[in-house]
């Protein structure tokens, strides 16, 4: 196959995603013998991809990287012996940036998306689906009070639904913006505002498991309330700070890491992983979405931190 157009949204430093994400046209050399090249369909914007951007890893990563860790696209190049594969959608894991026209991706880790999976549904069925999916297999959920915080996010809204299945037997879904109330609520959770001291308390002393995804002073609220034995799961930081423990600190204080859970699979653990994953996107309720043209990606960011959104934005490349 000869050079490709492609057309990139790179970091050549750290900082503020707005200030150092910048679009760039370059050929794309021929895929690397034996892999995958992928034309990218859609792409969505979430911490996961942003939070990297400005350096809260820079232990792991360094620039220049081209954004995105997920997204949908065709396959329009395989080895030989692989070239049935030419015309399948596929999620590209664990490949290079995917906020890219073109992905180069192991084909052993492809991921064939299924005829009746959208485009809207197969792009976001990585961060979010595979990390709820995780967090509910190594903390049981079964009879169980929960919390979930940032409960108007979309990881938020697959673990509520997700963990009803499981039989949890009540959950407090903690919010921010006032306008995700009725979202938070119509998933089956017990709706609390973030900034209701009170009520937080309430939920706090009652649970027996915290997924956490926003850290800060509500973590630490939350942490620092849980009775002893109680679960905390810290899995993001929206708030990007770290949650402090007290000195009276009685519940258990867990870290979850998608990449340590990752590391671990094989590639049929992979292709398992997301067997188990199609038919459960296929029965819950996922927001809507925006797109927004690659040159357009400053508008999306804008979207993505409009506060009460309802709506995921999703590049198209």
């Amino acid at each position: 196959m000869q050079f490709q157009d492609n057309l990139a949204l790179r970091y050549n430093r750290f900082g503020n995603p707005r200030e150092v994400l910048s679009l760039e046209h370059a050929a794309k050399a021929p895929a690397a013998s034996g892999g995958l090249r992928v034309r990218m369909t859609y792409a969505p914007i979430n911490p996961s991809d942003l939070i990297p951007v400005t350096g809260a890893y820079r232990h792991l990563i360094v620039p220049p990287m081209t954004a995105g860790y997920e997204g949908v696209g065709v396959v329009v190049s395989a080895p030989a012996d692989m070239v049935s594969m030419v015309g399948q959608r596929v999620l590209p894991l664990r490949a290079e940036g995917t906020w890219q026209r073109y992905v180069d991706c192991d084909p052993h880790i492809a991921v064939p998306v299924p005829q009746d999976v959208p485009d809207a549904i197969a792009a976001r069925a990585y961060i979010n689906p595979v990390s709820a999916l995780h967090l509910l297999r190594l903390w049981p959920v079964t009879g169980k009070t929960i919390i979930i915080t940032g409960a108007g996010s979309g990881i938020a809204s697959l673990l509520a639904q997700w963990a009803q299945a499981h039989g949890a037997a009540n959950i407090y879904g903690i919010y921010r913006s006032p306008q995700r109330r009725d979202w938070v609520a119509g998933l089956g959770m017990r709706p609390v505002a973030e900034d209701d001291a009170a009520m937080v308390a309430t939920a706090a002393k009652e649970a027996d498991i915290t997924f956490d995804a926003v850290g800060g002073p509500l973590g630490a609220a939350v942490l620092n309330t849980m009775r002893a034995g109680a679960e905390f799961v810290g899995y993001g930081l929206l708030s990007g700070q770290q949650v402090l423990p007290s000195k009276q600190t009685a519940a258990h204080h867990r870290r979850f890491h998608l990449r340590d859970v990752l590391g671990g699979l094989d590639t049929a653990g992979w292709q398992q992983c997301f067997r188990t994953i199609w038919p459960r996107l296929a029965t819950v309720r996922l927001p809507d979405t925006q797109v927004f043209p690659l040159d357009h990606w400053a508008e999306a960011l804008d979207a993505f931190d409009r506060p009460g959104r309802a709506e995921k934005p999703l590049l198209q490349l």
